[in-house]
């Protein structure tokens, strides 16, 4: 038996199906997410990082002044609305989110993507130990960061990439929400670099400096189509308490 067909009510779809504003730009144009509020902040003090040491994807253990920093980000948590909390999978990342879960009452989504860039021959290395073991790498890689890139490393282009994916995916999962981000220095500059559209070869001199516990704040949304702000970078803990 054929079917019977019904002619559409004013407004609205066939019989039976939701009822429609009955405007076309409704279609066209369907509502936009908000955007994710992200806090990214580097970790705290290692040994390395003390004697300003590549640490990449190596785990080292956290200072005196690390946990206190650690410390110091749990308390700036505490008092912020956070609606969710991520971290490197790295330790250092995961001894810096440990007093945040405490503050918090939440443990850390852990995104592997969020880990550091390994750099390579220069892991546990100084910059003026690279001259004098590796001076053509090293001269490669102060002349050009990522064209030079030390041997062995990870395409810093690549790190970007899963970085931008990574922070992306956040926003996505928390429109507008605030999330804390606990990840890496070079991690974080380079896929600022690449979200603010400044070229990844410049990330030194356009972001030279991502202190240990600092936080640097940007409202992301979850698609490649939408824009990325910078409303701070680099922002001391202490500072951040002050303004809290």
């Amino acid at each position: 038996m054929a079917q019977e067909h019904y002619p559409a009510r004013n407004g609205a779809g066939p019989v039976g199906s939701e009822p429609s504003s009955g405007h076309a730009s409704d279609q066209l144009h369907p509502p936009v997410a908000l955007p994710a509020t992200l806090w990214l902040s580097r970790h705290g003090q290692t040994v390395w990082h003390a004697e300003n040491r590549y640490a990449g994807t190596s785990d080292v253990d956290l200072t005196d002044v690390g946990r206190e920093q650690a410390d110091t980000l749990a308390h700036w948590a505490g008092t912020h609305r956070l609606d969710a909390f991520y971290s490197s999978p790295v330790r250092r990342a995961l001894e810096t989110a440990a007093p945040v879960a405490s503050a918090l009452g939440m443990a850390p989504t852990v995104e592997n993507d969020l880990r550091e860039v390994h750099f390579g021959i220069a892991e546990g290395l100084t910059i003026h130990e690279m001259r004098g073991l590796h001076p053509t790498a090293a001269a490669r890689f102060e002349s050009d960061p990522i064209a030079g890139s030390f041997p062995q490393a990870e395409a810093p282009p690549e790190a970007a990439a899963r970085g931008v994916s990574a922070l992306r995916a956040i926003a996505a999962r928390h429109a507008g929400e605030s999330v804390l981000v606990v990840a890496h220095n070079t991690l974080i500059r380079l896929a600022l670099c690449s979200l603010l559209g400044i070229p990844l070869s410049h990330y030194r001199q356009s972001l030279p400096r991502l202190d240990n516990g600092a936080l640097t704040c940007i409202r992301l949304g979850g698609t490649a189509d939408t824009g990325c702000a910078l409303l701070s970078f680099n922002v001391p803990l202490e500072t951040a308490l002050v303004r809290s």
